[in-house]
């Protein structure tokens, strides 16, 4: 694989809760789980810290374990970064650190691949239209509250308190068998992931994409799906993100494109296979 990939935080001044890695055979893209301000975790590392070091172990089990399944490898990934953050975080609390995860390999005459949650693994077929694999975690109980969270001020009191409520629903549910599933402390959650092995041969390349980076498409409609994977071939990643930015900053108060955050951390990968 040949790979391009670039990343960028919402903010200046915030460190980015997403990540991407990526060798000749492999590739891992995590978009971490935000929370609000003062929203107590139970974990004293933070979310950026979860996301990096799920990211290389996963990564590593990849490259190394190929006698594993690829949710195996990221149940492995789960579980060894449960164990690094030691008896002083409480990794039962229903706010500890979790991500979003894209991760795929060559096995073999095929890929394989895995994506929980919505950030989004795109292929990119040698004819043919793209095929869009991810956000497949959706939480329908919630989704009424978070209509609610777009149609307020951003910034304002009742904004923060909807966006509070909904956050604290998201995270009673999650991994529970009620909710979304998400890549936190419990390797159980790697079951739920969509995984399965596309050959080879079909394929001309595939783009990873943190929900902040597929907003071009998803979010903003600033071309289709083949139009995002000819930008990201021809200008690369980074001009994708580039151009993300470019609108979000045309529609700050968000009323043109509703969402729940004017900016947010987007990253995205693009292989050439």
């Amino acid at each position: 694989m040949q790979v391009q990939l670039a990343g960028e935080a919402r903010r200046p001044d915030r460190e980015s809760e997403d990540f991407a890695a990526a060798t000749s055979e492999a590739l891992v893209l995590l978009d971490g789980s935000s929370s609000p301000t003062g929203l107590e975790s139970g974990c004293r590392h933070g979310t950026a810290w979860y996301v990096r070091r799920l990211g290389v172990h996963l990564l590593a089990r990849l490259t190394d374990r190929p006698d594993r399944s690829i949710a195996e490898c990221l149940a492995d990934a789960i579980a060894e970064t449960a164990a690094l953050h030691g008896g002083r975080c409480d990794l039962a609390h229903p706010n500890t650190p979790a991500a979003m995860v894209v991760a795929a390999r060559r096995h073999g005459a095929s890929l394989e691949y895995l994506v929980l949650g919505d950030s989004l693994l795109v292929l990119e077929p040698a004819d043919g239209p793209p095929r869009v694999i991810g956000d497949n975690q959706r939480f329908p109980a919630g989704e009424e509250l978070r209509r609610q969270v777009w149609s307020t001020v951003p910034g304002s009191a009742e904004r923060a308190a909807l966006h509070l409520e909904y956050t604290l629903a998201v995270r009673a549910a999650r991994n529970s068998g009620t909710g979304p599933w998400i890549a936190a402390a419990s390797p159980k959650a790697a079951a739920h992931a969509e995984t399965g092995f596309v050959p080879l041969a079909g394929l001309r390349a595939v783009a990873a994409l943190s929900d902040g980076a597929a907003r071009f498409t998803d979010r903003f409609g600033l071309g289709s799906w083949g139009d995002a994977l000819r930008l990201l071939g021809e200008s690369g990643p980074a001009e994708l993100i580039a151009q993300v930015r470019a609108v979000e900053r045309t529609d700050a108060t968000c009323e043109r494109w509703p969402r729940g955050k004017a900016h947010d951390d987007a990253s995205a990968l693009y292989a050439l296979l």
